[in-house]
């Protein structure tokens, strides 16, 4: 089955083109259009090998102008036609544990959820509105990132509040589900056994995984919470929320561009929240060199925190754009972790090679690039073969 996997962030679109054949998956294509809304938006596309078909800056106004213009450089490429598509969704809620058939009642459920993730849902439910639009006879996934995390026992999804709020869904989801998931099938259960998964991009957080399944995670209601982030805040005192509603007079929406676009990295370095910049900054700019120093300490103090929850580490895993490209994080991650026998190759380290750690030591340190498309793509099958 050939899949079209659609993956819409807040402002940008990432797709794939696979051929799925059971446990066989051929990557057919991939593109993204990245800086949707701007006047100078960078659409590509790639074939499977990484060969360079498409690279174009052109206005593109919004996720469904976005999915329009991959479906026509896919076409115009001469690629094959999917006969499925899926969909990366961000929040399911309680009531979404897998991925599911979209049709118009489960659009309509995503658009109530809405509150849940103002910042992701409504890209993602205008790329499903725009897939339809242009292949309204094929069947439609949706992929979760929460669904990964919903067995959590009570302890960990519980916040500590009054019940009627556990019963009004206020409680830790957590999310980048579809990459823990994609590292757990590609390391295998058994091999990562008690682990912690680090998936460190622009948005960050860490999973606890005992046998594949997820015990604990960073994030909570929403991707807001846990460590800093690029622009996100992380976890803060409710108080501080509270003080600057009641002092500052800020309201809901100056407090919502605050934790999300204004903080992390972003805030405390004054200088943009890309990690790659401020490590090349680090040296010159002591505020870079701060922002990095947290960051990295929030992921070793969160590493331990959840050793504690395993009862122990095997595995320890790097992933998504910092955790896989950045070694100078990993390191610092890393050191302070020896009590629990981390221990770093540092040439394999700088290689970024698959596993980091000296062979034969305990835990595991790795490398795995994720791959949520291809979960994405993956799921797409399994939901419409069951239902055949």
């Amino acid at each position: 089955m050939v899949v079209l996997a659609l993956n819409c962030g807040s402002s940008s679109l990432k797709f794939s083109l696979f051929d799925v054949a059971g446990r066989t998956d051929t990557l057919l294509a991939a593109g993204a259009a990245e800086d949707l809304g701007g006047s100078g938006t960078t659409t590509w596309l790639e074939d499977g090998r990484g060969n360079e078909l498409v690279r174009r800056s052109r206005p593109v106004a919004d996720h469904r102008a976005a999915v329009e213009a991959a479906v026509r450089d896919l076409r115009e490429a001469r690629l094959p036609a999917p006969a499925a598509i899926g969909h990366r969704v961000v929040f399911g809620g309680a009531t979404y544990t897998g991925p599911a058939r979209l049709g118009r009642a489960l659009v309509a459920t995503l658009e109530t959820l809405v509150p849940f993730a103002p910042l992701h849902l409504p890209a993602e439910i205008s790329g499903i509105a725009a897939a339809s639009a242009l292949f309204p006879a094929l069947p439609q996934v949706a992929c979760f990132d929460t669904a990964f995390h919903h067995r959590m026992p009570e302890r960990a999804r519980r916040l500590a509040l009054p019940r009627t709020l556990w019963d009004r869904g206020i409680r830790r989801y957590g999310f980048h589900g579809l990459s823990y998931e994609y590292v757990v099938d590609t390391i295998g259960a058994e091999r990562l056994g008690r682990a912690v998964i680090a998936h460190l991009g622009h948005g960050a957080s860490l999973a606890a995984v005992a046998d594949g399944v997820s015990i604990d995670t960073t994030m909570g209601l929403t991707p807001t919470g846990g460590i800093m982030m690029s622009t996100r805040s992380g976890d803060l005192d409710p108080g501080v929320l509270l003080h600057l509603a009641t002092v500052h007079r800020y309201d809901a929406p100056a407090l919502d561009a605050l934790v999300n676009r204004e903080s992390g990295l972003a805030g405390v370095s004054g200088l943009g929240g890309d990690m790659k910049t401020l490590l090349d900054e680090r040296a010159t700019r002591p505020e870079a060199a701060l922002a990095i120093t947290m960051f990295c300490y929030h992921v070793r103090k969160q590493i331990g925190a959840f050793a504690a929850a395993l009862g122990g580490l095997d595995t320890l895993v790097f992933t998504a754009g910092i955790g896989e490209r950045s070694a100078d994080v990993r390191r610092e991650v890393c050191e302070g972790l020896e009590h629990l026998g981390v221990r770093l190759d540092a040439r394999a380290n700088a290689a970024s090679a698959d596993l980091i750690s000296p062979p034969g030591g305990r835990p595991d340190v790795r490398v795995v690039r994720t791959n949520e498309n291809l979960v994405v793509a993956r799921q797409t099958c399994r939901v419409l073969e069951e239902r055949a």
